[in-house]
């Protein structure tokens, strides 16, 4: 029998609100960034900026909506980077609302976006790498 190390008990809550802070934190991060173009011209800019800032969620949720049949330690960690994605995003976008950058003011809207991505294709599959690694362990030869 696999035993899996992460109890379901312990992460129910986790599992409860990352989907809600996901959809939370890309209405968030959409409306912090509408707020920062709001002088700017271009509309091609302003909707290829919205793609980018709402990739990483929109990702984050697919791979929640396809997650059904991973480990729990492997959801575990999705839901822990979602968790951390829009909380994250949100703290970086707001203190750029509240003091915006002069130089480079599209900075943050570039690299969180890119960071965000960076977490959530290191994390999730090295989570899977480590719970395929015990459950190889567990089994009884």
């Amino acid at each position: 029998m696999q035993i899996d190390h992460v109890a379901t008990r312990d992460v129910r809550w986790l599992r409860a609100v990352a989907p809600i802070a996901t959809v939370a934190g890309a209405g968030g991060s959409l409306a912090l960034m509408l707020y920062a173009g709001r002088h700017n011209a271009s509309r091609f800019l302003l909707v290829i900026f919205t793609i980018w800032v709402l990739a990483p969620f929109m990702a984050a949720a697919l791979a929640n909506a396809t997650s059904t049949r991973w480990s729990s330690t492997t959801r575990a960690a999705l839901h822990a980077v979602m968790l951390v994605l829009a909380l994250g995003s949100l703290v970086v976008y707001a203190h750029d609302a509240v003091r915006p950058r002069v130089a480079q003011a599209a900075f943050v809207y570039v690299m969180v976006p890119l960071a965000s991505w960076i977490i959530l294709v290191t994390v999730v599959p090295l989570a899977a790498l480590v719970s395929r690694r015990r459950s190889h362990h567990d089994t009884p030869a």
